[in-house]
């Protein structure tokens, strides 16, 4: 009876399994960078994007959902206290449409996507829909995360935008201490 208990419990885990990417690790050094390559090819479509327009998490609004319907991609790695992490995603292909979020936890925490109910700060960027006064946008996407006193885990999520599954870019993390 329990091996049938133990086989339904697995086989009921199966399609949540498909939509939880995997998460590389990436090593940040301080007052370094740190560059990483990938492929949208290794990621997985996350249909339910709604752990992104909660106001606990505030990632993105729902209005730009579209832009986060291909395949994501997670790294995670490690913010120490008293710094500041830049990161920058540089798709291959200059004329692919990437977006990029990334959300901080703390020290320690693993918490994926879909399953994000809340997080200390999010940040995403994205092809604007418009353009924006004296600023200019390219085809790289880059977001900052700050530690004042606490250490927190940094996980980032690079994703196709318009339902893109393809595409390889390189994932670059610079840590000031």
């Amino acid at each position: 009876m329990k091996y049938i208990f133990l086989y339904l419990v697995l086989f009921l885990s199966l399609p949540l399994v498909a939509q939880n990417p995997q998460v590389q690790e990436i090593k940040s050094k301080e007052n370094a960078t740190v560059s990483v390559k990938g492929k949208l090819d290794n990621g997985v479509i996350i249909s339910d994007l709604s752990w992104a327009s909660r106001s606990s998490t505030a990632c993105f609004p729902a209005t730009q959902n579209s832009k986060f319907t291909g395949n994501h991609v997670l790294f995670s790695t490690d913010l120490p206290p008293h710094s500041v992490m830049y990161i920058t995603v540089i798709p291959d292909d200059k004329n692919a449409n990437f977006s990029l979020y990334g959300y901080q936890v703390g020290a320690g925490r693993s918490v994926i996507v879909p399953n994000l109910n809340s997080c200390v700060s999010c940040e995403a960027d994205y092809k604007w829909d418009r353009p924006h006064r004296g600023r200019t946008q390219d085809h790289t996407r880059k977001i900052r995360f700050n530690a004042i006193r606490n250490p927190y885990t940094v996980f980032i999520g690079v994703v196709g935008a318009n339902g893109l599954k393809t595409g390889g870019f390189t994932v670059k993390v610079t840590l000031e201490k």
